[in-house]
């Protein structure tokens, strides 16, 4: 597997959170086209593969894991 490249210092970290479907778009700078890659749990990476970067996080269940954690 190709080693991916992560930004150690993004400019922006752009964020949107859809209330009703209860999932949290993270994108490292102004959101742009990617792959998702489900990575489990909920959380899918999103990759620009002509940079081969990851450009954001997106994370479904917000909410929920949320009120898991404070629960725990």
């Amino acid at each position: 597997m190709e080693a991916v490249k992560i930004l150690e210092k993004p400019a922006t970290i752009n964020w949107d959170y859809d209330e009703e479907a209860d999932v949290l778009y993270l994108s490292i700078g102004e959101p742009r086209p990617a792959v998702g890659m489900d990575i489990g749990e909920g959380v899918v990476l999103r990759y620009d593969e002509s940079r081969r970067e990851v450009v954001g996080v997106t994370l479904i269940g917000l909410r929920a894991r949320l009120l898991k954690g404070l629960a725990a």
